[in-house]
């Protein structure tokens, strides 16, 4: 019973992980499109707000479920599947760290540029490139995370 409930917290952490990032994702870009520094401003502060709430919170618990959830059904964190998606799971965390930053960067010269009745600074541009490139190796770490654990491969890293 115990690793049915372990399973639905992982499940549910991962597609907090995957859905919040995406949403995120799609918000931002769309919000930056419009290069409307009062809408980029809201927007970034709701995403810094999700981010903090949903994903900060789902990153923190899914090593807790993933590591109580292996214990349970005894298997190795060196097995391979699970050490590669915990490699993964770092390299994730690695391009998402910054991003939380940018975002609050992002969302603050909005915010002044909307304020003063400008546009927004070259310093955003230059800030939004690093937070778009950060993207799409952390998606593809998450993508690869979610086939590992639900192929569960033989792999032999030790």
């Amino acid at each position: 019973m115990l690793e049915e409930w372990l399973l639905l917290a992982h499940v549910i952490g991962a597609t907090v992980l995957f859905g919040t990032g995406a949403g995120i994702a799609f918000f931002m870009v769309m919000a930056h499109r419009t290069r409307d520094p009062r809408l980029i401003a809201h927007v970034a502060s709701t995403v810094v707000i999700a981010d903090t709430l949903f994903t900060a919170t789902a990153a923190i618990l899914q090593p807790v479920t993933g590591y109580l959830l292996a214990r349970s059904i005894g298997w190795e964190l060196s097995e391979g599947w699970i050490a590669l998606s915990l490699l993964l799971y770092i390299v994730t965390g690695l391009f998402w760290l910054p991003v939380v930053w940018i975002q609050i960067r992002l969302r603050d010269l909005a915010r002044a540029a909307a304020a003063a009745g400008k546009a927004l600074p070259p310093a955003y541009f230059s800030l939004y490139r690093i937070w778009f490139a950060c993207g799409f190796p952390a998606f593809f770490a998450v993508i690869g995370i979610l086939w590992l654990m639900l192929m569960k491969p033989a792999i032999t890293l030790f």
